[in-house]
């Protein structure tokens, strides 16, 4: 199932995809539901009632406001570990455990939101298309080979950063990836089971129509398994909690010259068999 959160007359509703149609789902809301376990999905079975035209909806992001900050990989493709460190000036060395940090959570941006862009904040905004997931349930020491089975979904985001600010800052991430409106996301979640191999899906990003970046996520290096056994060690993971697996190849940043995007500029990342985001970038 594909699970969409749009904007009604009377605010955030949720709905199941059908096709070209959306079924509302009164009364819940994405994490509401998430949380509720399989007696969530009851409602689904049930719902009755007019379905509305998909094209005709305004998408919000899946989970609007997040309960706590987004959970992100760094560095997890082996060829854009390499372009980050050449870009340092830095010898390649291959990261032994992942590399973690986190979005502020009024980055969460609907599938096709505009990306705000304010030259007074950063004019070196970047793009970095992801896979991520989403647990389904509370996670805490979980092995890797139970670990999947705490996923509810999918999505694709898309990771945008400000390097001028990222690297003001120590090159530290957290302040250059949490500038609001910085991670669009969606454009449904998609369910665990109709993602047979989430590391065997091809990614992508097009700027303006000019493909970026093309990889697939079997060139991970830490695979989701691995990252929910790392992450929940010790730290309890919560239903609903989005967790971006890193991105490949391809950033601007890593470019030469280096290319940032600019007002008006339109950014596609794709993960097949899970959607399409695409945002336009808007001067503030």
């Amino acid at each position: 199932m594909r699970f969409v959160t749009y904007q009604s007359e009377a605010g955030p509703r949720l709905g199941v995809v059908q096709g070209d149609s959306v079924l509302p789902l009164p009364g819940l809301d994405m994490l509401r539901m998430i949380e509720a376990g399989p007696a969530g999905l009851d409602p689904v079975w049930k719902a009755g009632g007019q379905a509305l035209k998909l094209a005709d909806l305004r998408l919000l992001a899946p989970i609007p406001t997040p309960r706590r900050n987004i959970l992100c990989v760094g560095l997890n493709y082996i060829d854009h570990a390499k372009e980050h460190f050449a870009t340092l000036g830095k010898p390649f060395a291959l990261p032994k455990t992942p590399v973690f940090f986190t979005k502020a959570t009024l980055t969460a941006n609907a599938p096709y939101g505009g990306i705000p862009f304010d030259d007074n904040v950063s004019v070196q905004i970047d793009w970095e298309a992801e896979l991520a997931f989403v647990m389904g349930r509370a996670a805490k020491n979980v092995s890797s080979d139970d670990a999947l089975d705490y996923v509810f979904g999918y999505m694709v985001v898309n990771d945008v950063s400000a390097r001028d600010i990222q690297y003001a800052h120590g090159d530290q991430y957290f302040k250059g990836k949490s500038l609001d409106g910085s991670c669009p996301m969606g454009p449904w979640i998609v369910t665990r089971d109709e993602v047979p191999d989430p590391h065997a899906l091809p990614i992508r990003c097009r700027v303006n129509g000019v493909t970026k970046q093309d990889s697939n996520t079997a060139n991970l290096i830490f695979k989701i398994p691995q990252l929910i056994e790392w992450l929940s060690r010790g730290m309890t993971l919560l239903p609903g909690d989005i967790v971006a697996t890193g991105t490949p190849p391809g950033i601007g940043n890593a470019r030469v010259p280096k290319e940032f995007l600019k007002p008006g500029d339109v950014v596609e990342c794709e993960v097949e068999g899970v959607g399409v985001i695409r945002n336009t970038v808007v001067a503030a």
